[in-house]
């Protein structure tokens, strides 16, 4: 059995995260949808500061730092965080990652298009060069390296946890440049995998990303990040001066691509809340750190929860959860309103057969009461 120390604090969010949108901000928008939607946003985010690409390398180092390491910087498809020194620095340094590809509108690293801070996220150098300039979808085979993701001849598929990044950026992108200004490109999201020819601003697909955007809501890093690009008090040479309109209103991407055809349901849905409880925790410290946590439930008690056996993985289930060291929350969901649930939190080091589980000292464990 490893030895580390653990401090862990779990809670549960009670409220809504929330972004500082300025007043009236998106007024011009209000009631309107489809294409009306679209241009009125597109006017609304137009004319941004530009940056140029020297200066993005600067600037994605203060959007992505490590929140728990100021001197290491978060990679969008890896998930891993590290040294903000190791920019180009082999295969395992870091980069620009343009998430809507510079090759699908021949924008290159021209300010603008190619130094929108909305859409470029630093990635490892190696997938960077793996995602290429493939468009988003489902499938294909796992990569190597970067855990999660997954790829094709032609597509190219995010780890969970920032698909809906991915999606927003790309809706941000095919709102803000329309052609409407010399020198920039006309792009649009289409819904077949697209030829990235010379000026060829279209990407795909859009029902994928629209899925994505549905199972991997906005965070409070995803809320931030987009504060800090419309103004950095610390920075403000790096303000674009504008805001992405998927974070701060997820509603607009149905409203603009949504199906406006499709016949409405017969009946409506019922028992419409939340009925989950999101748990959060400080990550362990120390020598030896854990590869992820267990988190276990039970209605009945802290006593009913067994402590798992080393060698043994367990699956996700209703009553069970997985969770990768650096992520600190999970949620449970489909739970019963007013019902007490008692949870208990188990780090582990490896994987399979060679997980080793810390079951001996203090196991922290939370009651929570449903809403």
């Amino acid at each position: 059995m490893y030895r580390f120390f653990l401090i862990v604090a779990l809670c549960v969010l009670w409220g809504g995260i929330s972004a500082q949108i300025p007043e009236n901000y998106y007024d011009a928008a209000s009631g309107l949808s489809g294409e009306n939607l679209k241009s009125a946003l597109h006017d609304i985010i137009d004319g941004h500061q530009e940056i140029n690409y020297d200066a993005v390398k600067l600037a994605v180092q203060i959007l992505d730092e490590d929140t728990g390491n100021p001197l290491n910087i978060q990679l969008i498809y890896k998930g891993v965080s590290i040294p903000k020194t190791d920019f180009n620095a082999g295969g395992d340094g870091w980069n620009r990652e343009h998430i809507w590809p510079q090759s699908h509108g021949d924008f290159g690293t021209y300010n603008g298009p190619g130094t929108d801070l909305h859409a470029i996220r630093p990635a490892d150098v190696s997938v960077n060069t793996s995602r290429s300039d493939k468009d988003f979808d489902n499938g294909g085979e796992a990569h190597y390296e970067a855990t999660g993701c997954f790829s094709d001849a032609d597509s190219w598929e995010p780890r969970d946890a920032v698909k809906g990044d991915v999606a927003r950026a790309v809706f941000y992108m095919c709102v803000r440049y329309e052609g409407d200004i010399t020198g920039e490109p006309d792009l649009d999201i289409q819904d077949d995998i697209t030829s990235p020819t010379s000026g060829d601003g279209s990407l795909g697909l859009i029902s994928t990303m629209l899925q994505w955007h549905t199972q991997d809501p906005v965070d409070q890093s995803e809320l931030d990040r987009n504060d800090l690009i419309y103004q950095n008090a610390s920075e403000p040479t790096l303000d674009q001066g504008n805001r992405n309109p998927f974070i701060d209103h997820p509603e607009f991407a149905g409203l603009i691509w949504g199906d406006e055809t499709a016949p409405e349901p017969g009946n409506h849905a019922t028992d419409f809340s939340a009925h989950s409880i999101t748990l959060n925790w400080a990550d362990a410290t120390g020598t030896t750190l854990p590869d992820g946590y267990l988190i276990r439930m039970s209605d009945i008690g802290f006593n009913d929860i067994i402590a798992p056996q080393d060698g043994t993985t367990v699956a996700n289930d209703f009553n069970n959860k997985n969770v990768a060291y650096g992520k600190g929350k999970c949620v449970f969901g489909g739970l019963t309103p007013n019902m007490m649930y008692y949870f208990k939190i188990y780090s582990h080091t490896g994987t399979g057969v060679s997980i080793d589980y810390k079951t001996d000292g203090s196991v922290q464990q939370v009651g929570i009461e449903a809403l």
